[in-house]
């Protein structure tokens, strides 16, 4: 027998008593999905998607990453604030690339620059808003992944990579999906 003939599955063998060993075969496919293959997104590429009048560039999504994470940079206009909100699935997490956003998680509250970090657990509820002096750009990544669905379901396909024009957010649409994607926002 050929190890090409033995069937694609996890394969245990025993040898003779006092002696046993182990080896596993992958199971083989014909075509390989995105989940499995390497790829790469260049810089000032990805899927475009304006969300609550911001941009997200996906870079990698749930279906990319075997639903693993999200990854995603986003660009706010000046003054930008998502209402205060929890996320009960997934944690998030932003990495500043441009500008300035105050954090409020818990009970802290930072200012984060180019280069800062910020871990926001699931389950503790936050918020952000970007400084009145310009627009802030960060990465944004949510594990395990799902939001660049939540991001499509709200928001529309990006005609190019820019922020969009200011525009009415469709509220009743939002706070419908909110518990799809066990979200839960915080009136003021």
């Amino acid at each position: 027998m050929f190890v090409s003939d033995i069937p694609r599955f996890l394969v245990w063998a025993d040898t003779p008593p006092g002696l046993t060993f182990t080896f596993m075969i992958y199971k083989e496919t014909q075509m390989q999905t995105q989940a499995t293959r390497p790829y790469v997104v260049a810089a000032g590429e990805g899927e475009g998607i304006w969300f609550l009048n911001t941009l997200f560039t996906v870079k990698a999504g749930a279906d990319q990453t075997e639903g693993n994470f999200t990854f995603m940079e986003q660009t706010c206009p000046a003054g930008f604030a998502p209402p205060r909100h929890v996320h009960f699935a997934e944690t998030e997490a932003f990495y500043m690339l441009d500008g300035r956003v105050t954090v409020c998680c818990g009970d802290i509250e930072r200012v984060l620059l180019p280069g800062d970090f910020v871990l926001l657990p699931r389950g503790i509820p936050h918020g952000f808003q970007v400084s009145e002096d310009g627009p802030a750009r960060f990465i944004h990544l949510t594990s395990p992944g799902q939001f660049d669905h939540f991001a499509r379901e709200i928001g529309e396909p990006a005609k190019e990579l820019t922020l969009p024009e200011p525009g009415d957010i469709d509220l009743p649409k939002f706070l419908r999906t909110l518990p799809e994607y066990e979200l839960e926002v915080f009136s003021e």
